[in-house]
C-alpha cells in the first residue's frame, strides 16, 4: 500500500557498482546483480534529507536488462604512492524505478518542532522534479546517475513477466547509532529476491536479527551530534531551507 508522504522517481545511469565486499579484500570490485537497500536510500537522501526523518526504501523495479562490464583500474596506492591495477566490473546502462516514505526519527527529540510532514513532503517531491539537491551516484562516486519523477509502475520493464530471481544472500545495510538508538555501528545482510522486476525490500527494524552483526561499539560516553534550536538549527513556519 502506497503511504501518504512517499515519492516516486526513476534513477538511471550509464554505469553503477553495487560493491559486493567479498571480493573487495583482493583489491577487485565486483557489482551486485541488483542495487542494496542502503545504495538506493543514498540515493533518496541526495534528493532531499534531513536529521528530522528517516528514509525508509519500500520498492524498487528493475527497468533495464542486467549487463555488466569489466574495466581495468589504476587506483592509487594510499601509502606509498603510485598506482596499481585492479579490475572493477560495474553494472552497464542501468534504470530503476524507486518507491520511498519518511518517517519521523523518534532518536532526534531536539527536531519535534520540525516535524511537518506536508512542508517536508512537498519539499521532497519539488525536490525529484529538480533532479535532487546533491549530486546522485549508483554506488560509487564514479557512476553519475540522474533522476526524474515517475509513478512506480508505468511503462514497460525487462522483467515484468520474468517470474521469480533470487539473488541470495546480500548486503542490505547499516545500523547508524541516529536511526537506532544504540551506540553501536551494526551491519544487515538480507535475502533478497526479484519478482517480475520488482524486489520489495525488507524493513531495516524487521531484519533477520541472525543476519545482523555489530561492527563497531562506541561506549556509553558516545554523543552523536545534536541539532539545537537557536543554535545550529533554525525552524520557521514555512521554512524550506
Amino acid at each position: 500500500m502506497k503511504k501518504r508522504n512517499s515519492i516516486g522517481f526513476k534513477v538511471y545511469g550509464r554505469y553503477a557498482l553495487f560493491s559486493d565486499p567479498i571480493t573487495r579484500p583482493g583489491g577487485e570490485k565486483f557489482s551486485y546483480q541488483t542495487p542494496t537497500y542502503q545504495a538506493i536510500k543514498g540515493v533518496v537522501e541526495s534528493i532531499y534529507w534531513k536529521p528530522t526523518f528517516i528514509w525508509y526504501i519500500d520498492k524498487i523495479r528493475v527497468m533495464k536488462k542486467i549487463q555488466t562490464e569489466s574495466k581495468g583500474i589504476r587506483p592509487i596506492k594510499m601509502k606509498t604512492g603510485g598506482n596499481e591495477l585492479s579490475f572493477y566490473t560495474y553494472l552497464r546502462d542501468v534504470e530503476y524505478q524507486v518507491s520511498a516514505h519518511f518517517e519521523w526519527n523518534e532518536f532526534r527529540p531536539e527536531l519535534l518542532d520540525d516535524r511537518d510532514e506536508h512542508k517536508h513532503h512537498n519539499i521532497a517531491i519539488r525536490s525529484v522534479q529538480q533532479g535532487g539537491r546533491r549530486d546522485v551516484f549508483l554506488g560509487t562516486r564514479e557512476c553519475q546517475a540522474y533522476v526524474e519523477p515517475c509513478e512506480f509502475g508505468e511503462g514497460d520493464g525487462f522483467y515484468d513477466n520474468y517470474n521469480e530471481l533470487d539473488f541470495g544472500l546480500m548486503f542490505h545495510g547499516f545500523n547508524y547509532p541516529d536511526e537506532t538508538g544504540k551506540n553501536e555501528l551494526g551491519v544487515r545482510l538480507t535475502h533478497q529476491v526479484m519478482t517480475d522486476g520488482i524486489i520489495e525490500f525488507e524493513d531495516p527494524r524487521n531484519a533477520n536479527q541472525q543476519l545482523c552483526r555489530t561492527l563497531r561499539e562506541y561506549g556509553e560516553s558516545y554523543n552523536f551530534k545534536k541539532f539545537n534550536t537557536g543554535e545550529n538549527v533554525k525552524i520557521e513556519e514555512g521554512d524550506f531551507t
